[in-house]
Order: structure tokens, then sequence, then C-alpha cells
């Protein structure tokens, strides 16, 4: 899933060590806000990694593009969505189509009263 629009907010980075594998770990939490609609959406996402985070190098004011994985997750009788980027790259805006070009135009002359086949003025259609 994408999403795309203007970071708002930068949370402080959280790290640790696993306690099961001894591994260490850093996530960070962004909050971002939907552009070019009538009414914008907020949505928080989080990068999990430190070099995910150092790589992507997100900042506030910055419109980007956010591919996202979407999972939830329960604690304590309750159940959480954990929205997790795995992609964010600078938005680029759609260059607009160039239009096709016209059509060759044939200068064709309007007919005229003479080109118009008349009917006979006794001719009755019963």
């Amino acid at each position: 899933m994408e999403i795309t629009g203007k970071i708002i907010a930068v949370m402080d980075k959280r790290s640790g060590q696993s306690a099961r594998t001894g591994a260490n770990w850093a996530t960070q939490d962004y909050v971002i806000e939907t552009i070019n609609e009538q009414y914008p959406k907020r949505c928080l996402f989080n990068v999990f990694g430190e070099d995910k985070i150092n790589e992507f190098n997100i900042q506030v004011g910055n419109v980007v593009t956010v591919s996202f994985d979407i999972n939830a997750r329960e604690y304590n009788g309750r159940w959480y969505n954990d929205i997790r980027a795995w992609r964010v790259v600078p938005y680029q805006a759609q260059q607009p189509v160039a239009a096709p070009a016209p059509a060759a135009s044939f200068d064709i002359p309007a007919p005229t009263a003479a080109d118009i086949p008349q009917a006979p003025a006794d001719d009755l259609p019963f």
C-alpha cells in the first residue's frame, strides 16, 4: 500500500536490545498528512531498523510517498495496528501528459443549395 503526503511530525527514535535474540533494534514513528484531497487525513507510520531510518532521512516538511504494510498485533487483550514503512521516496508530481496533436484539417467547402437534390413538388408520399 502507498500513501503520499507531507511529514508533519517526527517522533523520538526508540532503541533497545531484543530479549530473545540479543540483537540491537531501533524504530522511529512519523506522522504524514495526505495532500491533494478535500479532507486531508493523517497517518502514523514507523520505520524499523537503524539502517532504514538513516537511509530514508525523513524530516518535517518533506513531501514523500510511503510504501507500507499493515499488521495487527495483540497486547493484553487489545489489538493494535502497526503500519510499517518499507520504502520512502521523495514525491514526484506526475508530469502533465502532452495534448495530442490536432488532427489534420481538410478544407471541405460547405454544400450549396445547388448541390442538394430537390424532390419534385407534386411528389406525394401516400
